[in-house]
């Protein structure tokens, strides 16, 4: 059974007592502390995209918006067991929470994301004209799991909705399938950067 530790510092100072209690539901944008008992190598902080999900190591991508801390950390024992000899026991506890519109004080600052195989993932907040590489700068790299040459940068149009996909290879710095790690920011931006696969 998992638990949830009352108590819990959250990133930005704030204290709700329904969190103790572990009725808190997760919302895109919060950020997630999840430990797996049986392979420490496997813990790490992962972000809650815009639509609700989060990816992991062994898991993939699972939905954990609306759902406890402890119902996150079933869906990813869950997921997970077929690579373990039983099911392996998986804690949750906010690391942070979204920050709300009203929060955002620094209105000189755009909102950029970092998710998946980096050492920091999560929203950052970092000045105009700051570039892919210095995103990666800012989430202290990429993780020994990180697939280096299948980096993405996800952007929408807030306009229109469209997105578009960029691919980045780190290893190369640029190329013909890869945008140049000097390509600028936009605001709502998302780097990607999935878990490498066997021999990559």
């Amino acid at each position: 059974m998992i638990k949830f530790l009352a108590g819990f510092a959250l990133a930005i100072g704030l204290a709700l007592p329904a969190l103790a209690q572990g009725t808190y539901q997760i919302s895109p944008g919060d950020a997630l502390q999840v430990e797996v008992l049986e392979d420490p190598s496997l813990n790490r902080t992962v972000l809650v995209l815009p639509d609700g999900t989060i990816s992991f190591p062994l898991a993939g991508t699972v939905r954990v918006a609306g759902r406890s801390v402890a119902a996150a950390g079933q869906a990813l024992a869950s997921r997970m067991a077929g690579n373990f000899a039983v099911e392996p026991t998986v804690y949750v506890s906010l690391a942070a929470l979204a920050q709300r519109e009203a929060q955002i004080a620094a209105e000189n600052l755009i909102s950029v994301y970092a998710v998946g195989e980096v050492n920091a993932p999560g929203r950052k907040e970092v000045e105009p004209g700051t570039t892919l590489l210095q995103l990666i700068a800012e989430a202290n790299g990429l993780s020994r799991f990180a697939a280096e040459k299948r980096l993405r940068l996800r952007r929408t149009d807030p306009k229109t909705g469209e997105e578009t996909v960029f691919g980045f290879n780190y290893r190369s710095m640029g190329g013909p399938d890869s945008v140049s790690g000097s390509m600028v920011l936009m605001p709502g931006d998302v780097l990607v950067v999935p878990e490498r696969r066997l021999f990559e």
